[in-house]
């Protein structure tokens, strides 16, 4: 096919129904992202070894996150396409096979976390003090992980039962729970962590409570909005009449969920690996790295919006098997995804001296936190590309090529690389992402020949 500007641009029309699904997601992960931002800046007005234990749980719990995220998305991709093709029946299945894998999911990563626990923590801690008080950063961490441990069981529910919404259509209800959680979050933040209206400060553990309270808060308001709306949303009918997903549908379902919640494991444990090389480099790294995350999640959340977008967008498109249709929009979000990321590039950059101005930390945790939000900004439209090609290659159910694109080539590529040069160079953790990125644009070339091969265009659902 001759190149042609055309192919990677879409109408007006294109654009509204692509932002029509994208935004509503963008803004609920943009507030709930928004809400970990606010902990993070409150919590980091307490000391650095509350914002690095903290920042060290979380990235713990993001790597249960993910693997709730995959453990649903395998029913999610079923979900899409039976909506598209208007199977009421076989939407309210995928939405009981995602609660029972999930439940299962909570209970191992509950076993894993009261075990091991401790370990985990203390693998982060592993680096030169800084002149910081470790053992203390490390009470801090176990605290606010014992805590938020409880948060898991309303986490997997919304993931559960926003993802089903969202992939028949319904993104707004989602959105405005997310809204009323982050006031609760909020509110509760300033009272707890800091003991006002005559509450004792709770430090770190007010910022956990205040979590998880909001997490049930959002929760009870998206269950009770759709078991009060089910001529709309009839496959919430009969939801709980019985627990049981015809077997064959489970044969099908599995395999898919099985290689996305292994995929997205293995690719947040190594992430997670990735930030224990950084954190070699001393406590000042781990601040300045959650300091620059925080505010990069907050940015990042217009990327992983579009490439929902694409699975959902592609996924009702192959339901409805109008595959050219599909492969045309697949390349236009892609390109979309990295015009978008590269201006959203820029505008971090230029927040990258001034924002972590705003924690109580030392100079050096705040110079880091610089060097990697200008690291991060540069590579941004990388990030957004890879991002869209996962989705885009999931959308039709090639879990086990996104497993081999996502996760084989963290671990075969990015944890040496990182493991090489964080153990036998002097390189500051900055330079040694740099590193681990640059790798990330040999993933984007492999991603856009799998795509444009078009091996994910069918339709799982008649299988």
């Amino acid at each position: 096919m001759a190149f042609s500007v055309k192919n990677f641009i879409g109408d007006k029309a294109f654009y509204r129904r692509a932002l029509a699904v994208a935004m509503p997601i963008m803004i609920q992960n943009g507030i709930t992202n928004f809400v970990s931002l606010l902990d993070n800046i409150m919590v980091g007005r307490i000391g650095t070894e509350q914002m690095s234990g903290v920042a060290i749980t979380n990235q713990l719990i993001f790597i249960f996150n993910l693997c709730i995220f995959g453990a649903t998305a395998g029913a999610g991709i079923f979900t899409a396409q039976y909506y598209g093709e208007q199977n009421c029946d076989g939407v309210r299945n995928t939405l009981r096979f995602k609660l029972i894998i999930g439940a299962l999911v909570t209970a191992l990563a509950f076993t894993v976390f009261l075990i091991f626990g401790d370990n985990l923590i203390w693998a982060y801690l592993s680096g030169n003090s800084d002149g910081g008080d470790m053992q203390a950063a490390f009470g801090y961490a176990k605290s606010y992980l014992n805590l938020m441990l409880i948060s898991f069981i309303p986490f997997m529910v919304l993931q559960s039962y926003s993802g089903t919404m969202r992939e028949c259509n319904e993104t707004m209800l989602p959105m405005k729970a997310g809204f009323v959680a982050v006031a609760v979050n909020i509110a509760l933040n300033y009272v707890l962590i800091y003991g006002k209206l005559g509450v004792p400060a709770l430090g770190v553990n007010g910022a956990a409570i205040a979590t998880i309270t909001a997490r049930f808060t959002e929760t009870a308001i998206v269950i009770s909005w759709l078991h009060r709306h089910k001529e709309e949303h009839p496959y919430g009918k009969g939801l709980y009449r019985n627990f049981r997903v015809p077997l064959k549908l489970f044969k099908t379902i599995f395999p898919k969920s099985l290689s996305l919640m292994v995929n997205e494991g293995l690719w947040s444990g190594g992430m997670a690996i990735l930030a224990m090389f950084y954190c070699t480099r001393g406590l000042n790294t781990i601040s300045g790295l959650n300091i620059a995350n925080t505010l990069y999640n907050v940015f990042s959340v217009v990327f992983i919006a579009l490439g929902c977008a694409i699975s959902i967008i592609v996924g009702q498109l192959l339901g409805a098997e109008k595959f050219e249709e599909a492969k045309k929009t697949s390349t236009k979000l892609i390109f979309f995804a990295v015009v978008c990321c590269t201006v959203l590039g820029f505008v971090l950059a230029g927040f990258a001296p001034l924002f972590p101005k705003i924690y109580n930390t030392t100079a050096e945790a705040k110079l880091i936190a610089t060097h990697f939000l200008i690291a991060q900004a540069i590579f941004m439209p990388v990030s957004a590309m890879m991002n869209a090609e996962y989705f885009t290659l999931r959308s039709g159910g090639k879990t086990i090529i996104t497993l081999v694109f996502d996760s084989v080539f963290m671990w075969c590529l990015s944890v040496p690389v990182a493991f090489i040069l964080s153990k036998f160079t002097g390189l500051s953790a900055v330079y040694i992402f740099v590193g681990v990125q640059c790798g990330e644009i040999l993933k984007c070339i492999v991603g856009s020949i799998l795509v444009k091969k078009g091996i994910w265009v069918h339709n799982i659902v008649k299988e």
